[in-house]
């Protein structure tokens, strides 16, 4: 894959399945280099493979049957513009619009009577964001800042634009559409309910939510009476990781907390799902200790209560062994049980749970479950795996049978490297596993040893364009899961905790020198080595100890922890819990502290509105080097944030990689990588 074909990668939503189990609904979307966006519509697939496209809006995403399967409602985003919930019969036809929130819509449900809709939409200040004539970003009132939780990468500032929850009425689909008055109609004043004045192209939401908190993923209970959401609202929300389930009545009364009623222990709660049979309230959560912050490598666990009596509540799933926290969702099955995502050592599964504990696993192997639905009987499943970057499929005794292939085109032009599953040894005995991708040719090949984020994440069978795009240029490229990943137990995620720097620089190490042991294609003297966010530390980290290698590419890095602290949007827990607070022992996890001992030429790549890793981390560490004469650039993307590689605009996503490429042909040239001549 080259860096001009990332247009090629379709990726695909949560799938959406008729009530009757015949057919489904999906979004595809893609990067667009004309648009400079994402653009994707739905498309209907039966479970025997037919498809067609259903809709053709810029950005059609999130399809939702309605319980009695005559309506499909979805959110669609015109050029620039925000998503806004529309509804069209299943059958087809035109969509209505359902909203015109300022700034969008996030999350819906449908209430069973199929009648109603609830949704999430952050609602501005006045005076803020273009509420305002006249009043842009820069002429707005200041900000009086008194909470550690106040913005947030990819949202910017969030305390005043929280998100609220509304009730809209479905029109019916068969009266006559609305046509604005002009001229002297307008003029008229009729009263009583049909004037004029009180109609709209959209009809008239209800907000039922007013706290000074965001309130999110809300869903219909299975009599369609509450709203079940979730919002950090107790007294010390500002200062813990803490977020309960709550319910509300249609009319924003009765409001009632569902979860962290007793002492001890508290969780982040999220994802609640009641039962297809109302009897029981789903939800996910993360155990974060009494402190309520202690998230390090904390697994995500499926939890379930009675509806008549949610104080008896009890976990279903182990978190030592099990770990939702990738696709944090909850799917509704028949009766009492409920669908999950698992990761597990590169896997995406597909769990299911019922309300008793009893569990099975419907998809495993080598494949990353993104999404799926469940109805009629059937099961569908979203996935990617090393040559699909997005397709649908439906489980057929416990195997996938795919419905789609969206991603015949990036195998038609592109060459899909070599992906082997490889596990090598550290130097105290621990297994380091991973994938080795390996370029067309006989070698030897320059190395590039890619270290992910997080840390407690994962590298997977998923497609993954940054492994093709430098295999494709002749590199054997290596992705491994050393000690601090998600995916192999809550011992190995907490390993690092304030001991980063120590033996998950040893697995990674090891894992280079395992693979260059292992393939003769490898060429050992010519390496370089790379990451972003965590994987930018550990970068960096490792050119401070380790000097073998000819470059390096430092990408959004965590490279200083104490002035992390008052930067970033989680800098307030984030580094104590990561390497503790004395100042002697995080200066001996810092990269920034060990910088003096850097001689490898460093790359460094930063956006603008990082809010995560700002970019004054990249600044400092970009100056520090080039002070003490260690060979480096500057690579700032404006109006990115922190998602940069991954949902950036499509042509700064190319021009990162020709950039990368550009700096690996200076160091680490092959024939299909060579150095532009005008810049020798």
């Amino acid at each position: 894959m080259k860096p001009d074909q990332i247009d090629l990668l379709t990726t695909t939503g949560t799938p959406t399945l008729h009530p009757d189990g015949s057919r489904l609904v999906v979004a595809a979307t893609r990067p667009d280099f004309r648009a400079d966006s994402y653009v994707g519509q739905l498309w209907e697939v039966t479970l025997e493979g037919a498809r067609r496209r259903l809709t053709r809006g810029f950005r059609d995403t999130a399809p939702r049957y309605s319980p009695d399967g005559e309506l499909l409602l979805f959110l669609r985003a015109a050029p620039g513009g925000k998503p806004q919930l529309f509804v069209v019969r299943a059958t087809g036809g035109e969509p209505v619009q359902l909203t015109d929130q300022p700034l969008g819509v996030s999350r819906f449900d449908v209430a069973p009577d199929s009648r109603t809709v609830v949704f999430a939409a952050r609602v501005p200040e006045p005076g803020r964001y273009g509420t305002l004539d006249g009043v842009g970003a820069g002429l707005e009132d200041p900000r009086l800042i008194t909470q550690y939780k106040y913005r947030m990468n990819g949202l910017g500032y969030t305390t005043d634009k929280r998100s609220q929850l509304f009730t809209v009425d479905v029109p019916d689909l068969d009266a006559e559409p609305w046509i604005e008055a002009v001229g002297r109609l307008k003029q008229e004043r009729v009263d009583g309910p049909g004037a004029l004045e009180e109609q709209g192209a959209v009809p008239r939401a209800t907000q039922v939510t007013t706290a000074d908190a965001d309130h999110l993923e809300p869903a219909f209970s299975a009599d369609g009476m509450r709203i079940f959401f979730t919002a950090a609202l107790a007294r010390d929300a500002d200062s813990t990781l803490v977020s309960d389930i709550h319910s509300i009545a249609l009319d924003g009364g009765d409001q009632r907390q569902l979860t962290n009623l007793s002492g001890g222990t508290r969780l982040g709660c999220s994802a609640p799902s009641p039962s297809a049979d109302g009897s029981w309230l789903f939800f996910l959560a993360t155990d974060l200790s009494p402190s309520g912050v202690d998230f390090v490598a904390r697994s995500t666990a499926l939890y379930a209560a009675p509806m008549n009596d949610p104080q008896a509540l009890r976990r279903l799933s182990d978190p030592g062994t099990v770990d939702l926290g990738d696709v944090q969702d909850i799917v509704r099955d028949s009766g009492d049980a409920v669908l999950v995502f698992n990761r597990s050592r590169g896997m995406g599964e597909l769990l299911r749970f019922s309300a008793t504990g009893e569990s099975e696993t419907l998809v495993t192997g080598p494949t990353v479950v993104t999404g799926a639905a469940s109805a009629g009987g059937a099961v569908v499943v979203t996935y990617t795996d090393p040559s699909t970057t997005g397709d649908v499929a439906v489980v057929d005794r416990a195997a996938l049978r795919p419905l789609t292939d969206f991603s015949a085109a990036l195998r038609a032009r592109t060459r899909v490297g070599d992906m082997q599953e490889r596990t090598y040894t550290a130097p105290d005995g621990a297994s380091v596993h991973g994938w080795v991708v390996l370029p067309e040719g006989d070698g030897p090949h320059p190395v590039l040893l890619v270290i992910h984020g997080g840390p407690f994440a994962q590298y997977g069978w998923g497609y993954f364009d940054e492994a093709q795009v430098y295999a494709a240029a002749g590199y054997a490229v290596l992705l491994c899961n050393p000690r601090g990943s998600a995916g192999y137990g809550p011992d190995h995620g907490r390993s690092i905790k304030e001991a980063m720097g120590t033996v998950d620089l040893d697995d990674v190490l090891a894992y280079l020198d395992g693979a260059l042991a292992e393939f003769e294609v490898m060429d050992n003297e010519r390496l370089g080595v790379m990451g972003g966010s965590y994987g930018g530390y550990l970068t960096a980290w490792t050119i401070a100890h380790d000097h073998r290698f000819h470059a390096a590419i430092v990408e959004r890095g965590y490279l200083d922890p104490p002035s992390f602290v008052g930067s970033s949007d989680i800098g307030w827990f984030f580094s104590e819990q990561y390497t503790g607070t004395d100042p002697a022992h995080v200066e001996q996890q810092s990269p920034f502290a060990k910088i003096g001992s850097v001689r490898t030429p460093a790359f460094v790549i930063h956006s603008e509105e990082d809010l995560r890793c700002p970019i004054e981390q990249a600044q400092r560490y970009y100056t520090a080097l080039k002070k003490q004469g260690v060979e480096t650039e500057l690579l700032v993307f404006p109006g990115e944030t922190h998602e940069l590689s991954r949902s950036g605009s499509p042509w700064h996503r190319r021009q990162r990689f020709e950039h990368i490429l550009r700096w690996w042909a200076r160091y680490l040239p092959t024939s299909a990588n060579q150095p532009d001549p005008a810049t020798r």
